[in-house]
């Protein structure tokens, strides 16, 4: 029954990265102009689903989402994985939502602080839905939510109307446990990673990780200054590898597996830190540091905007390890 699964699963995989490996393209404004939405749902694995976005800035033209927006469908209901940019976005998610299947949403999980992942949030809230989220990431954006909003609207502009500040309504700290019908799906805190409060969920019977910002692999990852890679690489290989998952829906770009994440999240990782290292050990300066090496990454969408950058918060993070 799994070999008949798993040929499912992967004959569903091939036809879903034939489909969209020429649409990959950062440069592309918008992949589906019916609606607000970057690209239109897929179904990943049998009721898992993903709007993929784009793998560049939030702009107007992609109303914000570039990133994934994915949603579970069971016989109790939908859980949705992030709430979206703005009101305007999370009511378009749900639009396509409700033209697949009849099951209302009974709850939207945040995987981190940001705005692409609790900005929608007034939208679901007053649909009566409940919000989940890490305390951390709560905090984060508690915090920081009305430049995070502000920045939304300075490029969302009309589309940015109806959205407003609503912090989740449930937190966790280490693990949620959502059981719905024959489905258990577990809403994990593996550690520190990308930012305050970033969590995977993890479908067991499945082999599938939906890893939010844990795992980058079609556009370079970001490095922020509350960042720390050390840790980052030790969630990495002593939690989220553990986990064994065959299938992989990272929190920018299409989905994968575990391999092809590996090589553009931990790997660019742990050779950047490498980099630097060698450079402090020769009394480079943080003038000189943003242009270490990076090529072996040049290809990855948003390279030009983000390399120089995160080679000199690595220089900053390491030079007082």
């Amino acid at each position: 029954m799994y070999k008949i699964f798993s040929l499912f699963v992967f004959s569903k995989l091939f036809l879903f990265l034939l489909a969209f490996t020429a649409l990959s393209d950062q440069n592309i404004k918008d992949q589906f102009p019916n609606s607000f939405l970057y690209s239109k749902p897929i179904e990943y694995i049998p009721n898992v689903w993903s709007a993929i976005g784009a793998t560049g800035p939030p702009t107007y033209d992609n109303t914000g989402h570039n990133n994934n927006l994915s949603f579970i469908i069971t016989n109790e209901g939908v859980v949705v994985i992030n709430a979206g940019a703005s009101s305007t976005l999370a009511q378009a998610l749900h639009d396509e939502i409700k033209a697949i299947t009849d099951q209302p949403v009974i709850l939207v999980i945040n995987e981190n602080g940001q705005g692409h992942a609790m900005l929608g949030n007034s939208y679901w809230i007053d649909q009566g839905v409940p919000i989940l989220a890490h305390e951390d990431a709560i905090e984060e954006f508690e915090e920081n939510g009305p430049q995070i909003l502000n920045r939304m609207i300075g490029y969302n502009r009309d589309k940015a109307n109806g959205t407003r500040l609503v912090l989740p309504t449930i937190s966790f700290d280490d693990k949620y446990i959502i059981n719905l019908a024959n489905l258990s799906i577990e809403v994990l805190y593996l550690g520190p990673a990308h930012s305050p409060g970033d969590i995977s969920v993890w479908i067991p019977s499945k082999k599938l990780v939906i890893a939010g910002d844990m795992a980058f692999h079609e556009r370079l990852l970001p490095i922020f200054s509350e960042t720390n890679t050390k840790e980052w690489i030790n969630t990495w290989e002593n939690k989220f590898e553990k986990l064994n998952a065959i299938y992989v829906i990272p929190g920018h770009g299409h989905p994968t597996n575990m391999e092809q994440v590996r090589r553009y999240t931990r790997d660019y990782l742990v050779y950047l830190r490498e980099k630097i290292g060698s450079f402090l050990e020769n009394g480079g300066e943080l003038k000189d540091a943003y242009y270490v090496d990076q090529t072996p990454f040049s290809h990855l969408h948003t390279f030009d905007e983000l390399a120089t950058r995160n080679a000199g918060r690595v220089y900053e993070e390491m030079e007082f390890e």
